[in-house]
């Protein structure tokens, strides 16, 4: 690419659980290690690093630990945690020290209701890194449609948008109006802060 365009952006998306110690001896930094470390050393090149979250991992000397008694839990099993992206995203800069671009991020949901509460909680976060100093340069919500998620298919609901699967009726979610909401805010706070 650079070859052809130097002037343009290049980098790669990594999907990066915000892992949590736990305790004395916990196995967290073990584990970004054997994950994350040649992956963010190889973004050293890059211009920016891609955030892909979708929740935590709490560990201890053990190892990973289930999600706490009586946690929220989505569709696929991830801890309802929105923080969780905050956590991934100053990992990465901690570690790279380069723009980052969240190319994906949050929950499968029956209930359109728990996605409409986590992406405000979840673009807080993001919001809190920046003020921290993280350049985050863009968020793209994971999904647009309802799609076919890998090994569990159609069954999980990750989409801003219902897709009827007999007819491919589309139909706007609440939610969708909620981060079109944060992005019309945003918009008009990027137009008055630039005069």
């Amino acid at each position: 690419i650079k070859g052809v365009r130097p002037d343009l952006p290049v980098g790669v998306s990594l999907a990066i659980v915000d892992d949590q110690a736990v305790g004395p001896d916990s196995q967290r930094d073990h584990k970004r290690h054997d994950v994350y470390a040649a992956w963010l050393e190889a973004c050293q090149s890059a211009d920016f690093v891609g955030v892909q979250n979708y929740g935590r991992s709490r560990l201890d000397a053990t190892g990973a630990l289930p999600p706490p008694a009586g946690a929220e839990v989505t569709q696929t099993g991830e801890e309802f945690y929105p923080d969780s992206l905050e956590g991934a995203i100053r990992y990465v800069y901690s570690v790279t020290k380069k723009p980052i671009i969240v190319t994906e991020n949050g929950i499968a949901a029956r209930d359109d209701a728990r996605r409409a509460a986590y992406i405000p909680l979840a673009i807080a976060g993001v919001q809190r890194a920046m003020a921290a100093g993280v350049p985050v340069q863009g968020y793209i919500h994971w999904s647009l449609l309802d799609n076919f998620e890998w090994i569990f298919g159609f069954a999980p609901r990750f989409g801003l948008v219902a897709v009827d699967r007999a007819t491919f009726k589309r139909t706007i979610k609440p939610s969708a109006r909620v981060l079109g909401a944060i992005a019309q805010r945003y918009q008009m706070l990027s137009v008055s802060a630039t005069g």
